[in-house]
């Protein structure tokens, strides 16, 4: 079960398709509800964010067991440590951006919950229907703020992981995407 040069575990390839596929889908649907206020979709973005935390941490765990895959061929240093920056990026980005969002909803008042499961109630403002009345405001700004830029710094990373993999599969034809999508290379 353990990722080999020729071929990654079926634990590794599944993670890696079950975190990336989520929290594309959470960052295009999180950019889609703040750009066109689509209040509706807020908390099913949180559900699905929290949910997919856990597979995060599961994925997380098991790479810190596993250590990182060795590469499918031998490359330039520069083209490693660009591949080292992005994964970290990636890695660092899926663990910072659900609990910046879960520090931004419970902290700014608006409560946690997972599909109708209340786990921290909302402190809605009497005063002003509507609004909450956050529990700790600067840390629940801080924590947007810091959701904006993860959200950002992921984007980036990955496109460069995209053409990352693009180029290995057709300009380098070493293997790499075949690996990842759970066949063995020779």
């Amino acid at each position: 079960m353990s990722d080999t040069k020729s071929k990654l575990s079926c634990v590794t390839v599944a993670l890696h398709w079950i975190v990336g596929i989520s929290m594309i889908m959470l960052v295009t649907v999180g950019v889609y509800m703040t750009d066109y206020e689509v209040y509706a979709l807020y908390p099913i973005h949180k559900s699905v964010g929290m949910i997919i935390f856990v597979v995060i941490m599961a994925r997380v765990i098991w790479r810190v067991k596993q250590g990182w895959p060795e590469a499918a061929s031998n490359y330039k240093s520069w083209e490693h440590a660009l591949a080292k920056i992005v994964h970290w990026i990636l890695i660092i980005t899926t663990v910072v951006m659900p609990i910046s969002g879960m520090l931004m909803s419970g902290l700014g008042g608006y409560g946690l919950a997972i599909f109708g499961l209340e786990l921290l109630a909302a402190t809605p403002n009497p005063d002003e229907p509507g609004r909450m009345i956050p529990i700790n405001g600067p840390i629940a700004g801080a924590a947007h703020e810091t959701h904006e830029i993860a959200g950002k710094l992921m984007f980036a990373a990955f496109l460069l992981h995209v053409a990352g993999a693009l180029k290995h599969h057709f300009m380098d034809k070493d293997g790499t995407l075949k690996r990842m999508l759970g066949q063995r290379i020779d």
